[in-house]
């Protein structure tokens, strides 16, 4: 049985949903948007909004016809907030030294 840390970042882990998540770290956006931006197309982009919508790491909230997707404030962004901080202070310099020899 795989543990629930496998199971969280596996959801994360494509390419496509870290961009996708990187646009809403920003602010939140409609599908159209997000389609506009990551120019890619929009069931590509829905697909992926309801596998992080399962794991409740994007939420959406209609506004007339349209719904507009966001983070999950009360635990997605501050683990975002803990990554982008573990890597600024710890990781940046390890990764920059690997870069260098691609």
């Amino acid at each position: 049985m795989k543990n629930n840390s496998y199971l969280f970042f596996k959801v994360l882990s494509t390419e496509l949903r870290a961009k996708i998540i990187d646009l809403l770290y920003q602010k939140p956006r409609t599908v159209s948007q997000i389609t506009k931006e990551l120019q890619t197309d929009q069931s590509k982009i829905s697909h992926n909004l309801q596998k992080l919508s399962l794991c409740n790491i994007v939420n959406s909230k209609r506004k007339g016809k349209t719904k507009i997707y966001s983070l999950n404030k009360k635990t997605i962004l501050p683990i975002l907030d803990l990554v982008n901080k573990h890597f600024c202070t710890l990781c940046i310099k390890e990764c920059k030294a690997k870069e260098e020899y691609k």
